[in-house]
């Protein structure tokens, strides 16, 4: 579905970059040391990690960054301070990752290629491939994209991921969420292929919302959305996936401040909104695979 990172260069990469301290300092170990935990975020990818009308850095990732930080300040018994980090492309956040500068980057995709040279999460979201159009057009089913003009952002979807769509489309590639949005309002092309959910909550941020949607309701590719974290790190990527399983199951549990977070984003009321059976589905789906986390006392 992705374009194939370049193996040999990120290796070379690797080997080159990365500190000599790094490799023998685990992510925990370090925090401990600095008291600080080090996040790769983008700042404009609604509702995952964006600023907000008070020019707060927020979102659902951001929200469970939060949750893990907290997590570490109990296992360590001190404070842990977060130094935010901004990579605004795919490339900037796994080398970021790769030679350590920084020790996660959330709301990602997972692919396994990219697993290859780090570590994900459990998935606390899934979302899949979908299309930014003109609400006047009648593009949703893959017939209807034959002979058109799809946007992508290079290097972050493969022409060959639209095959998913229609085979026989033109592709146009641009270099960011943003341009492709233009591309479809200037009427340059007829639609931008992009994640769906961050799709639909860009939508929501345009002066007029209404004249766009996003088709169609079921992704054509599905993925799902994960933290980024060094590899051959287990203890602290076992930290951050009991963090995400304990929000999980709060959430199915009906724990007011889980729920309030995941609503506040997906709920019905939320800026892409789900219905909660849906979400609750999802989360059991991926506790069972681990187990159950018992309420605290």
């Amino acid at each position: 579905m992705y374009s194939k990172l370049p193996l040999i260069a990120l290796t070379i990469l690797t080997a080159l970059t990365m500190p000599s301290q790094s490799l023998a300092e685990t992510v925990i170990e370090r925090v401990a040391r600095t008291g600080t935990l080090n996040v790769s975020t983008r700042i404009d990818l609604v509702p995952f990690a964006y600023v907000n009308d008070q020019d707060e850095l927020t979102g659902y990732s951001i929200e469970i960054v939060e949750l893990i930080r907290e997590t570490l300040e109990k296992e360590l018994g001190k404070d842990v301070k977060i130094k935010v980090v901004v990579d605004d492309t795919l490339e900037e956040r796994i080398t970021s990752v790769l030679n350590r500068e920084v020790d996660i980057a959330c709301d990602t995709t997972f692919t396994w290629q990219r697993d290859r040279f780090v570590d994900f999460s459990l998935a606390y979201g899934i979302s899949g491939i979908k299309v930014f159009v003109k609400e006047e057009s009648n593009l949703s089913s893959p017939d209807s994209f034959k002979n058109k003009r799809i946007a992508i952002v290079e290097n972050t979807l493969s022409p060959e991921s639209i095959k998913v769509i229609e085979s026989q489309v033109t592709i146009v590639k641009v270099d960011s969420i943003e341009a492709g949005i233009k591309a479809v309002e200037d009427g340059e092309v007829d639609g931008f292929a992009f994640d769906g959910t961050i799709l639909e909550g860009m939508r929501q941020t345009l002066e007029q919302p209404d004249e766009y949607k996003v088709v169609p309701n079921q992704s054509y590719f599905r993925h799902g959305i994960a933290c980024m974290v060094p590899e051959h790190d287990s203890t602290f990527l076992n930290l951050v996936n009991f963090t995400i399983g304990k929000m999980m199951d709060g959430y199915i549990r009906g724990d007011s401040r889980y729920v309030e977070i995941v609503n506040r984003y997906f709920g019905e009321e939320g800026i892409v909104p789900f219905e909660p059976q849906r979400i609750k589905d999802f989360f059991e789906m991926i506790i069972i695979t681990r187990e159950q986390i018992p309420p605290e006392e």
